[in-house]
């Protein structure tokens, strides 16, 4: 394995958008990861290649209202890849990145069960559900973990 995980550059983002509905089983995500990530985020966003294929992408920044907090937006690994510890780097360079913040917030969709395990797995906590929290009925699991 050669992997290599470094900052997201704005070259990546459509590598990263032609397979994010592929990895999401068909949902449609794409609209929720706008290129302004791999341009103005891109020291608190990664890219993990293997042997130059995308094995998967982080996207996070450092808040601009709490001066503690930082916020992971958006993750994907490769379905191939899931399992193997990829996802678990990516937060670990995120967090590094970010240091010295102490708290790290993320939200998922309630749906996402497997997003869910993964964060749990990763030490957050699950801070609430927000039934409304992207619109009417677009719920969302709250999730927060201290450094």
């Amino acid at each position: 394995m050669s992997l290599v995980i470094r900052h997201a550059e704005p070259a990546d983002y459509a590598r990263v958008i032609a397979v994010v509905d592929d990895w999401w089983g068909g949902r449609q995500m794409a609209a929720m990861l706008p290129k302004l990530f791999f341009v103005h985020f891109r020291d608190t966003s990664f890219v993990a290649e293997d042997g130059g294929a995308l094995a998967g992408f982080l996207c996070g920044f450092r808040s601009q209202t709490y001066a503690d907090e930082a916020y992971i937006h958006f993750v994907g690994v490769d379905p191939a890849r899931r399992g193997d510890g990829l996802g678990r780097m990516l937060y670990e360079r995120f967090f590094a990145a970010v240091a010295p913040r102490t708290l790290v917030r993320a939200v998922t969709s309630p749906v996402n069960e497997r997003s869910v395990a993964f964060h749990r797995a990763l030490g957050f906590e699950i801070e609430r559900i927000d039934e409304d929290y992207d619109g009417a009925g677009e719920a969302r699991v709250l999730l927060v973990r201290h450094l």
